[in-house]
């Protein structure tokens, strides 16, 4: 998706199955994908850590390029508000007290945010939840160690959020459709995502349905955007929440090792039904 695409979404429920929207962003909102990321409503102030940042004081040189300002953090630290840790040089964002604008309640490193976030989903058996516990139990003990180990493989779902407000789902493996079908396994839906922002201090990241033409050009439909607080962030680490339901992810430093054994099996399934198709021929 190009930077100054234009989408026009209504905040709804279901980040990551684990995240829901704002009330407060209820209304439709939109978002526009330029040098900065416009969203209605949003007090969030944005720009560059100057040296000079420590556990006291934040020195922020803003988007327009005027002076840098100072802003005190005492109580933002004290208080476990500070996401990320802050470096001279990085992209960071802040949330100014109501009755101080040169106090920050809140201060989170946008640089460190950006990445590839990804958690583990395990598969269930095909029509899993129409069994009972018992038929449950006796499907899985009468299952061999060989079928176990091609189909109930974990896989890495998350998302990487990039340059210019930019979005993609991680966690896609490659698979026929037809194979799919056939497993006796399903997987969680994976979203996809296209864009994500700061609303407030809450991350917003904008899902939709992806439809894609012979060519391999992607239109996307059905806009939804999910918000969620940040609770914890580190080099390594993300926890987000929503509703009193939050879910933890690892970072990866490279796109292509995710999922790397589940794309191992579904090519030598692949492999199979070929061979198993010509010699039927």
């Amino acid at each position: 998706m190009r930077a100054k695409t234009l989408i026009t979404v209504t905040l709804a429920a279901g980040l990551f199955g684990a995240c829901t929207s704002d009330n407060a962003t209820k209304d439709n909102t939109n978002i526009q994908l330029e040098s900065e990321l416009k969203i209605t409503g949003d007090k969030t102030i944005y720009g560059l850590a100057c040296e000079g940042c420590n556990d006291s004081t934040i020195l922020l040189l803003p988007n327009d390029g005027s002076d840098p300002v100072k802003y005190d953090i005492i109580d933002a630290t004290r208080n476990h508000k500070i996401r990320g840790k802050i470096k001279t040089g990085d992209w960071i964002c802040l949330i100014t007290n109501k009755n101080d604008k040169r106090v920050a309640d809140f201060v989170m490193d946008l640089d460190q945010l950006r990445g590839i976030w990804c958690y583990i989903v395990m598969p269930k058996m095909r029509d899993y939840n129409k069994m009972s516990k018992r038929l449950q139990a006796r499907m899985m003990e009468n299952m061999s160690d060989s079928l176990k180990e091609t189909f109930l493989i974990p896989r890495e779902y998350g998302f990487w959020l990039k340059r210019q407000w930019q979005a993609q789902s991680v966690g896609y493996v490659k698979e026929s459709s037809t194979l799919a079908e056939e497993s006796p396994v399903v997987y969680p839906q994976l979203g996809y995502y296209v864009a994500w922002g700061i609303w407030n201090g809450k991350i917003i990241i904008a899902r939709g349905t992806p439809k894609f033409s012979d060519t391999g050009q992607v239109s996307v439909t059905n806009m939804v955007n999910d918000t969620c607080d940040v609770d914890y962030l580190d080099a390594d680490s993300l926890v987000l929440s929503s509703d009193g339901q939050s879910r933890s992810y690892y970072r990866k430093s490279d796109i292509n090792d995710v999922n790397k054994r589940a794309n191992a099996i579904a090519a030598m399934r692949s492999k199979q039904a070929l061979q198993q198709a010509t010699e039927s021929k």
